[in-house]
C-alpha cells in the first residue's frame, strides 16, 4: 500500500459512516430537553457522551500536535458533571468543536510532512497513526452508545 493510499485511509476512517451512523446523524432531530436526559438502565444522558467525544478527541488532537502538551486528568477532564444540564449553546458549541476537530485530525492524517509511524515525541511509544486510530474507534464505540441512549428515550428511528 502506497504512503498516499494509507493516509486516504486514515483520514477517511475518522470520518467513516459505512457501517454505523455518523455524528450528524446521531444528533439531528434531538430535542432540546433530551440532551440532559437520563435513559432507563444506562448510566450516561447523551449529553455527556458528545462531551466526552469532544474532550478525548480534542485531547488526542493536542497530544499529537502541541509540544507543551500535558495530560488531563482522568476521569474528571474527560467526562462532563453528571448533574449539568446544557444549554442549546452549549450543545451546538460541543457539536462544531467536535467536527472542527475531526477535521483537524483528518488534515493530520492527510499531511505528508507528519511521518505516520513516527513515535511523538511527548509520548510513551505511541505513533501519529496509533492515535489517529485510537480516535476513530472511540469515536465509533460512542457513537453506537448515543444511539443506544436515543433508543431507550425513544428519539431514534
Amino acid at each position: 500500500m502506497s504512503d498516499k493510499a494509507l493516509r486516504d485511509q486514515v483520514a477517511a476512517l475518522i470520518k467513516w459512516e459505512d457501517a454505523h451512523a455518523g455524528i450528524d446523524q446521531i444528533v439531528d432531530g434531538v430535542p432540546a430537553d433530551k440532551w440532559g436526559a437520563a435513559a432507563p438502565g444506562l448510566p450516561y444522558t447523551l449529553w455527556q457522551l458528545l462531551e466526552h467525544l469532544r474532550l478525548a478527541q480534542r485531547d488526542i488532537l493536542d497530544f499529537c500536535r502541541n509540544p507543551g502538551y500535558t495530560q488531563p486528568r482522568w476521569p474528571e477532564d474527560y467526562w462532563p458533571k453528571e448533574s449539568v444540564r446544557p444549554t442549546a449553546g452549549a450543545v451546538a458549541g460541543s457539536i462544531a468543536a467536535f467536527r472542527e476537530d475531526r477535521e483537524a485530525l483528518t488534515a493530520l492524517a492527510l499531511d505528508e510532512n507528519v511521518d505516520l509511524f513516527a513515535r511523538i515525541p511527548r509520548g510513551t511509544g505511541q505513533t501519529y497513526l496509533r492515535e489517529l486510530l485510537l480516535v476513530a474507534d472511540h469515536t465509533s464505540y460512542h457513537l453506537g452508545q448515543m444511539v443506544a441512549v436515543r433508543r431507550a428515550l425513544g428519539i431514534w428511528e
